[in-house]
This record gives C-alpha cells, sequence and structure tokens, in this order.
C-alpha cells in the first residue's frame, strides 16, 4: 500500500508551515484535514453562511485536487464555535453534500483560530 500526502508543504496563517498535511490518501481512502474559511493565509471575513461556503469549497478544492468527488465523501466532521449557526450551516452544508450526504457529525468547539466553523471529512473511491 502506498501514501500520498497533499499539501504537506503549504502554509497557514502568518505563512507559518503547518506540520500536517492538507490530506492524506491510502488504498483508496482520502483523509481530508480540518478546513476552515481560509484565503491567502487569513480567516475571511463574515459570519457562518460565507465562513461555511469558503470552508467547505476549501474542502472540496482539496477533493478534486485528489481525483474525488463529493460523492466520494463517506463522512464528515464539523465544528461550530456557536451552536446558534447550527440550522444556517446545514442548509449551506446540504447545498453541496444535499444529493450524496455522508455520515456526520457536528459539535459545538472553541476553535485553535478565529472562525465560526471546521469541517474535516473521510472519502472512499475504489482504485482501478
Amino acid at each position: 500500500m502506498s501514501i500520498k500526502r497533499y499539501g504537506a508543504e503549504k502554509a497557514g496563517a502568518g505563512g507559518q508551515r503547518l506540520p500536517f498535511a492538507r490530506a492524506v490518501e491510502a488504498d483508496g481512502w482520502l483523509h481530508v484535514s480540518g478546513q476552515v474559511a481560509m484565503q491567502d493565509g487569513e480567516i475571511i471575513s463574515g459570519g457562518i453562511v460565507e465562513q461555511s461556503h469558503k470552508a467547505i469549497e476549501n474542502l472540496i478544492a482539496i477533493l478534486h485536487e485528489a481525483g474525488y468527488g463529493v460523492e466520494h465523501v463517506v463522512r464528515c466532521g464539523v465544528w461550530l464555535d456557536d451552536p446558534r449557526d447550527f440550522w444556517s450551516f446545514n442548509k449551506i452544508y446540504q447545498g453541496y453534500f444535499g444529493e450524496h450526504p455522508p455520515a456526520r457529525a457536528c459539535v459545538q468547539a472553541s476553535m485553535m483560530v478565529d472562525c465560526k466553523v471546521e469541517i474535516d471529512c473521510i472519502a472512499y473511491k475504489p482504485k482501478a
């Protein structure tokens, strides 16, 4: 079994090199690290709607980079800063995953960066 890492050379907030890969692929499984509403190394401004779109778009960009799509996602983990954002987040989330809903956990958590939402996923695509 081979292991491929995506984005281990990328920088995070403040241009610091991150000590983890954005995603790791092994034997058809892709584990995507938690994505936040980051653009050019900084968290975008805006509320839960804007940040949810950006975090999910960042996640999908990594899926596509690795040759996967939302139809391959089997599980997502979601962390919300404010539990009152749950229904607003769900509306945005359904717009991306509605036709292919994966299993999901969603919890409230204090964030390590100043964001409103973080999302990770595990995807699977059989190797040809």
